[in-house]
């Protein structure tokens, strides 16, 4: 049952108004007196303040990281770029993009040509205001033929960027792409300063809320408020430290004692001991990181589509989601969209555990029974090779016969993935449709897990890219969701929450989901209340 701190909680984060705040209480039976007490207290705590050090203890981190943007594979390198480092726009807290360095951009009719106005005034950690030739230069790091950056396949498809006096950059692309604005907010598209048309991408120079003090890799790493930082309601924290402590125990212990003020990726299996502890906020965000089966839809039997319902049919999604999961997370759809992502197709029914759906679909294929293979290790996600006995025995109830292949852990994904014909996939997800589908689902695509080639699909990946109409682009993706969900090879059991631990001193709006630690914004988007 809801109490009056849970209620703070929710108040405090965004998960009720202030008139909901009051009606709830008051039906607890708080009084009118006590219940806006509490609620000008949270309003109080909700104003940012400035001053402190905060202390963040990360689950990630590798004495190989590097401060090149174009190295950053973990979440410790993610949230330091997202302290350091301003890209051109942002995805903000509730998932729409905002501007940042850029102060506003202009498409051409056919969304191949982005004109991006770049902000006055903007300096750098070494003293350098920003200007488009800083721009050019930190985009073409991760550009050209022997570019090894993470962000090279999301470049590519730029042909040409200049400069259009100081303060405006033009982009070319080879196709029109609407979502541009979005693929500039990536996190390794740190806009750095340049000299002479490079950039020196591990001198650690930004023009981010905090400047990096000292840096040991996989260790630690203290930043200081960066005095000219140009937003004037960010950078709350007089300093901040990144502490890379890899085991969840010793992360949580140092919690609960006090020595970090926040923590990620909390077990889920303890969570809710964590939770009892008076000084210690859970919060979670669902986004679009999400767990998959995926199917070779070019592989007998799974490039028959009654085969792929049956066994989409045969799953329990609620028992898995609070079985492997706990409930820390949703159920999926069989689609990698989420609830976040801007088109999500809400509206689709929930596919429900349904045995006579699973047998009708295995007759219409011809059969009466199945036995099939599902390759899984906890390489894959926590609890994947629990979630493919699960779904072994719900599948048994429609005459379906699944063998869980245990797998090594070592050499999953060069071994396994992409080449057995059904096994256990995990999916960070991606911030827009088009991104999902194109990295996951188009024909050809290198990461296309289930080699699924669907000629109604690629059409309508390629007229929604350049469509700049919101309702036409919002109807095209919602067909793409359908015809994933029931056509394609992925069965989608649940999208996994981000789950954090706070101190309660630390205060914040509503917390983004695009990835974890507030859209890895937490040093410069949070405040001790």
């Amino acid at each position: 049952m809801t109490d009056l701190s849970q209620l703070e909680r929710l108040l405090r984060v965004g998960g009720v108004s202030r008139r909901d705040f009051l009606k709830q209480a008051t039906a607890l039976g708080i009084t009118a007196a006590v219940a806006t007490s509490a609620a000008n207290r949270v309003a109080h705590a909700a104003t940012p303040k400035k001053g402190g050090r905060l202390r963040l203890g990360i689950g990630h981190g590798s004495t190989t990281d590097t401060l090149d943007p174009a190295t950053y594979e973990n979440l410790y390198m993610q949230v330091l770029g997202g302290a350091v480092h301003g890209k051109l726009t942002e995805v903000g807290n509730s998932g729409d993009i905002t501007p940042e360095l850029a102060e506003s951009w202009e498409p051409s009719a056919d969304a191949r040509q982005w004109r991006f106005k770049l902000r006055q005034g903007v300096e750098f950690h070494n003293g350098k205001t920003l200007e488009a030739e800083d721009v050019i230069a930190s985009m073409n790091h991760h550009r050209g033929e022997d570019s090894k950056s993470a962000a090279k396949p999301i470049v590519d498809p730029i042909e040409t960027i200049e400069a259009d006096g100081k303060d405006t950059v033009v982009f070319a692309l080879k196709s029109g792409n609407a979502d541009f604005p979005f693929i500039v907010s990536d996190y390794h598209l740190a806009i750095m300063p340049s000299k002479d048309g490079e950039i020196d991408a591990t001198a650690g120079a930004g023009t981010g809320g905090y400047s990096i003090e000292s840096y040991d890799p996989g260790v630690r790493t203290a930043l200081k408020r960066f005095p000219n930082y140009w937003k004037s309601n960010r950078a709350h924290f007089d300093e901040a430290e990144l502490l890379a402590i890899v085991d969840v125990t010793a992360r949580t212990n140092a919690l609960t004692t006090g020595e970090i003020d926040a923590m990620d990726r909390v077990d889920i299996k303890t969570a809710h001991l964590l939770a009892r502890n008076p000084n210690v906020n859970i919060v979670e965000t669902s986004g679009t990181a999400h767990y998959t089966f995926a199917m070779r839809t070019d592989t007998p039997p799974f490039d028959n589509n009654d085969v792929r319902l049956a066994l989409k049919h045969a799953l329990d999604r609620k028992a898995m989601l609070k079985t492997v999961l706990r409930g820390h997370g949703v159920e999926g759809n069989d689609h990698p969209i989420g609830r976040s992502n801007r088109y999500h197709a809400g509206d689709l029914p929930q596919r429900e555990y349904d045995v006579d759906k699973a047998k009708f679909h295995l007759k219409k294929a011809g059969l009466s029974s199945l036995a099939v293979d599902l390759s899984a290790a906890d390489a894959a996600f926590p609890g994947a090779v629990d979630a493919a006995v699960l779904y072994k025995e719900h599948a048994a109830k429609a005459g379906i016969d699944i063998n869980v292949v245990r797998e090594p852990n070592d050499g999953y994904w060069s071994n396994v993935w992409l080449k057995k014909p059904w096994c256990a996939v995990y999916w960070g997800g991606r911030p827009t449709e088009d991104w999902m589908f194109s990295t996951a689902y188009a024909a050809g695509a290198p990461w296309n897990d289930t080699y699924w080639e669907h000629a109604r699909f690629n059409d309508l990946l390629i007229q929604a890219r350049a469509e700049l109409d919101e309702a036409k682009r919002r109807e095209m993706y919602h067909e793409m969701q359908t015809l994933v969900r029931d056509e394609g090879g992925v069965v989608v059991p649940m999208f996994n929450n981000y789950v954090m631990g706070l101190s309660k001193k630390l205060a914040h709006e509503e917390m983004g989901a695009n990835w974890g630690f507030d859209g890895f914004r937490a040093v410069e988007r949070w405040w001790f209340a």
